[in-house]
């Protein structure tokens, strides 16, 4: 196998779970593969249970405990260039992905899961992503089938998905309970210092602590650079706060960037997003990017519980 392959496989049961992975992990540490499992602890468990050993396996971090999908590209771009660099030729992962089943915000998981076809592709990495049909939600799993260009079963075969979508996933962003009350800040076309102004005299009374403060402050000012070079004027700005948790958006009128990488790994690319979408991605709780009749939208959530 060459490059990147990207598999799916959809379980029902903790037997179903085991019949497509064990054969899947023992069967890359029979060839000397290196193996990387990240999977829910629960699963996990299930796993170290079923393997004949577990010496040779490396777990990481599994979907409920990555925090950010940025964080999970950087991770496991590190891991593959460590290894192809010490000369190994083929690995394997098994890579749980958050979802609202998982209590995660989906659409920059999904964008993930588009992004890591990619993200990955100079590597010669065989990873397979099991997702519980009892607890992923139908439209998650319509996403997952499109992002996917193999499809696992338990026999076995490693089939082409004829369901392959190339390219930007369409989702909708997880509402926030904030926005239904009105903004505490709106502001159209304006400039990065006005908003960096208007955001630090609007979280002054909060709780948020330093850092956080300061990733709201950036992420306002970067999201407003964003819409207003990127983007289709008017740029609006918005932002909602309570105590302890601040969202801020920008809206424009044009369609957003096409590149499913955006925000998801570094660029010096000027048409694109830029670095500093992806330093957004890396320190924010939450980011959405999503099309609707308004045009495009940036929405960043720090602090508390989204």
């Amino acid at each position: 196998m060459t490059g990147f392959q990207h598999e799916a496989a959809f379980y029902g049961s903790d037997d179903d779970f085991l019949a497509y992975v064990v054969p899947f992990v023992e069967g890359g540490l029979r060839a000397g593969e290196p193996t990387l499992v990240a999977c829910t602890a629960q699963n996990t468990a299930l796993l170290r249970g079923a393997l004949s050993r577990t010496d040779a396996v490396m777990y990481l971090p599994g979907s409920d405990q990555y925090a950010r999908p940025a964080d999970a590209i950087t991770q496991y771009r590190d891991l593959f260039h460590e290894h192809t660099a010490a000369g190994t030729r083929q690995m394997r992962v098994v890579g749980q992905v958050p979802h609202p089943g998982t209590g995660s915000p989906w659409d920059w998981w999904a964008r993930y899961e588009a992004a890591a076809n990619r993200a990955f592709a100079e590597f010669p990495a065989w990873a397979l992503c099991p997702y519980d049909i009892r607890t992923t939600p139908a439209d998650v799993l319509t996403d997952v089938v499109r992002t996917h260009p193999h499809i696992a079963s338990t026999v076995g075969t490693h089939d082409a998905n004829p369901a392959f979508h190339e390219g930007v996933l369409s989702t909708t962003p997880t509402p926030d309970l904030l926005e239904q009350g009105p903004a505490l800040i709106e502001l159209v076309d304006p400039t990065a210092g006005a908003v960096r102004a208007a955001v630090n005299a609007a979280i002054s009374t909060t709780r948020l602590t330093e850092d956080s403060a300061h990733d709201v402050i950036y992420a306002a000012s970067e999201i407003v650079t964003n819409g207003l070079t990127h983007g289709v004027a008017p740029v609006r700005f918005r932002l909602w706060a309570d105590e302890t948790r601040v969202v801020v958006s920008v809206t424009d009128r044009g369609s957003g960037p096409s590149d499913p990488l955006a925000g998801l790994m570094p660029t010096t690319e000027t048409r694109s997003a830029g670095l500093g979408l992806w330093v957004l991605h890396r320190t924010c709780d939450y980011v959405s990017m999503a099309r609707d009749d308004e045009g495009f939208t940036i929405r960043v959530s720090v602090g508390g519980t989204a």
